[in-house]
């Protein structure tokens, strides 16, 4: 497995525990408060437990820090792409597996992350840890924005 897979799994299961744990703290102004401080916690223990052997890299503190910074902006982008799947209704794992993916697709610096390899890294993801049409789903959401972004970038030239 890749740095850069490793990397990504353990950013969606650090975002997956976090958006399990803040979804059961009922106080709005508690969850913010709970929320950054907590998922940095989830983020570090994720990587002494799953990440031995990842080189030293931002790549996660990044990516993390970019989902949280931009979660309202990812999360209504999902609800404008799956418009029969409300945010909660999507499965915790695809959610943050999309939150992953449309950051690196509308947040970070394309010479990072070439868009494909986003999509492709997201649909294996999702095939690992999702259900049976996660992948698919991923892959729908991801790749009508790739699609938007495309034709933006026609107009734009």
């Amino acid at each position: 497995m890749s740095n850069r897979h490793l990397s990504r799994s353990i950013t969606m299961q650090s975002l997956y525990e976090w958006d399990f744990q803040s979804s059961i703290v009922d106080d709005i102004k508690k969850r913010n408060k709970f929320s950054k401080k907590e998922l940095d916690r989830m983020v570090q223990n994720n990587i002494k437990e799953y990440g031995i052997g990842i080189e030293k890299d931002n790549f996660i503190s990044d990516t993390i820090n970019g989902v949280f910074k931009h979660l309202k902006n990812i999360d209504s982008t999902i609800q404008r792409l799956a418009p029969e799947w409300p945010i909660n209704q999507v499965t915790i794992v695809d959610r943050n597996i999309l939150r992953i993916g449309i950051y690196e697709l509308v947040f970070s610096k394309r010479n990072d992350v070439p868009p494909k390899v986003a999509i492709n890294e997201a649909i294996e993801l999702a095939k690992s840890f999702g259900g049976n049409s996660s992948g698919k789903f991923v892959n729908g959401v991801l790749g009508s924005l790739y699609k938007e972004i495309e034709e933006k970038n026609k107009k734009e030239i």
